[in-house]
């Protein structure tokens, strides 16, 4: 069954172009000297990126291979105006982040509800000859033409804002924690990858306060290599402020797994390390009071993030009997709004580097149409030339 969660689209862009301005002399019998009247062209239609929160996932653009605004229409006789072509906006739920399909650069990042970025702008539209009548010249048989379109196939990733993204391997208790701490409902099952989309919980806390917490699907030692689902999904750890890695506690080497896991983010994005980071030990419940010392002991040493180091913040709890869940959120909450944990931002010189065999594996070939000729937009009324292709119209 085909998964309505979709985090990854490719589209090919086209804005419109401008409408040519008109060359035409007004000649009537009560007007024999009308002169030019050559109206302007209307300008092309925008692709316009639109945050909106009603969205979730970017399904409603999986089957969107085009995506083409209107061109503006040609100014007419008369000093007619041409009609502009409509902007296309294009709807995508916050946290989408654009890339140029071709360079891997970073374009631009849709971060709130309502936010409107201009993707691709349309066309200014040609001015008519009646711009250009002057008293030294006062008949002009030129016109501007409108300026050509843009084209971009973009590439659009969906990145979950969430406030905690949990990591861990498979069935560490991740979808079980966030079911017990909120009203999401992922699936829950005794065996390996039963969560195979993201999914988000918002958190309850003291005083009608909140936070949001991400459980991507499991992540398993050689994922860098492509093994198991985890990789895929680890985009949507970069936008957290707080990591929290759940280890189960009747692991036969709680430290060893925590490291596998910072050297599968290592070689995914080594700016996944800079964050903040709390452990909790889950399934707790298996283990007695003596033995939990023991392990809070033994992983003491753990530093919370590579640059600035200190103590990690080490909870033991367990999902299903609701032990020291209040502890761990107390925990979360403080680390969450200490100073040295800000929310990362996607910066200008971002690219698709580290998610090369992702995209080998989704990106769909899509068949350009031949571009347009460019075509010179005169801004300068020294430089404008003849034009011996517009059309030449007079009335008797």
């Amino acid at each position: 069954m085909e998964s309505n969660f979709v985090d990854y689209v490719k589209i090919l862009c086209r804005s419109g172009k401008g409408g040519r301005g008109s060359m035409h002399l007004r000649h009537v019998k009560y007007n024999p000297n009308g002169g030019p009247d050559g109206g302007d062209g209307g300008k092309g239609g925008s692709i316009i990126l639109r945050g909106n929160h009603n969205y979730w996932t970017l399904l409603h653009l999986k089957y969107e291979r085009h995506i083409f605004a209107e061109h503006g229409g040609n100014g007419g006789k008369d000093k007619c105006h041409g009609t502009d072509g409509k902007d296309v906006y294009i709807d995508v739920p916050p946290g989408t982040v654009v890339y140029n399909a071709e360079t891997g650069k970073f374009v631009c990042d849709v971060a709130y509800d309502g936010q409107e970025i201009v993707l691709l702008k349309g066309g200014r539209g040609g001015l008519g000859n009646f711009q250009f009548r002057s008293a030294t010249n006062q008949a002009p048989r030129y016109a501007q033409p409108g300026e050509p379109m843009q084209e971009m196939t973009v590439i659009m990733e969906l990145k979950l804002l969430a406030d905690v993204g949990l990591v861990g391997f498979p069935n560490a208790g991740k979808s079980t924690l966030v079911s017990a701490l909120s009203n999401a409902r992922p699936k829950i099952a005794n065996y390996p990858f039963t969560t195979m989309e993201p999914s988000l919980g918002i958190v309850g806390y003291r005083d009608n306060k909140s936070f949001v917490m991400a459980d991507i699907p499991g992540i398993i030692e050689g994922a860098a290599e492509g093994r198991g689902l985890g990789l895929r999904f680890l985009r949507h750890i970069e936008r957290n402020s707080l990591l929290l890695f759940m280890v189960p506690g009747d692991t036969d080497d709680i430290r060893r797994e925590y490291h596998i896991l910072l050297d599968e983010l290592r070689k995914f994005n080594p700016e996944l390390l800079q964050k903040q980071r709390v452990l909790a030990v889950t399934k707790c419940d298996l283990l007695d009071d003596e033995l939990m010392e023991m392990l809070r002991e033994e992983l003491s040493s753990l530093s919370c993030t590579e640059e600035t180091g200190g103590e990690l913040p080490i909870v033991f709890i367990s999902a299903v009997t609701g032990y020291h869940l209040d502890e761990l959120k107390d925990v979360l909450w403080r680390e969450l709004n200490s100073e040295s944990n800000k929310l990362q931002t996607i910066q200008a010189d971002d690219r698709l580097v580290h998610r090369d065999k992702d995209m080998l594996r989704f990106a769909e070939e899509l068949t350009a149409e031949d571009a347009d000729d460019d075509i010179t937009f005169i801004d300068d009324e020294d430089e404008i030339e003849d034009l011996d292709d517009f059309e030449y119209d007079e009335e008797g």
